[in-house]
C-alpha cells in the first residue's frame, strides 16, 4: 500500500501564491505516477495535473496551466505544487493521489489517495 500526506493548504488573497506538498511513504517503488485533482462544494472531482514518478511526463488541466507547476523530490519522496495566480475558483480541497500503471487525467485510473488539503481563495 501506499500512503500519501497532503500539506499547505491555506488562506489565500486572489492573485497570491501556496505550495502544496504531499508525501508518499509505505510502497513508492510501485508508484508509476502522481496526480492532484481538487474538489470544490458541490462539484466533481476535477483534474489538476499528473506526472510520472520519473518525470520524464507531465501533463496539466487548462484551467491552472502556467499558473500552476508540479515537481517532486524523489529523494524525500514528496511531490509539491506550486500555485500562483490564484483565482477564487481554485477554492477547494487539494488531494493528491497515485498510480501504478496509468497516466491518466480519471480519478478512476489512481489507487491511492490522500485526506486532502483545503485551499481557499479570496476576491
Amino acid at each position: 500500500q501506499v500512503q500519501l500526506l497532503e500539506s499547505g493548504g491555506g488562506l489565500v488573497q486572489a492573485g497570491g501564491s501556496l505550495r502544496l506538498s504531499c508525501a508518499a511513504s509505505g510502497r513508492t517503488s510501485s508508484i508509476y505516477a502522481m496526480g492532484w485533482f481538487r474538489q470544490a462544494p458541490g462539484k466533481e472531482r476535477e483534474f489538476v495535473v499528473v506526472t510520472t514518478w520519473s518525470g520524464d511526463r507531465t501533463f496539466y488541466a487548462d484551467s491552472v496551466r502556467g499558473r500552476f507547476t508540479i515537481s517532486r523530490d524523489n529523494a524525500k519522496n514528496t511531490v509539491y505544487l506550486a500555485m500562483n495566480r490564484l483565482k477564487p475558483d481554485d477554492t477547494a480541497i487539494y488531494y493528491c493521489a497515485s498510480a501504478s500503471r496509468y497516466f491518466r487525467a480519471t480519478p478512476e485510473s489512481y489507487e491511492y489517495w490522500g485526506q486532502g488539503t483545503q485551499v481557499t481563495v479570496s476576491s
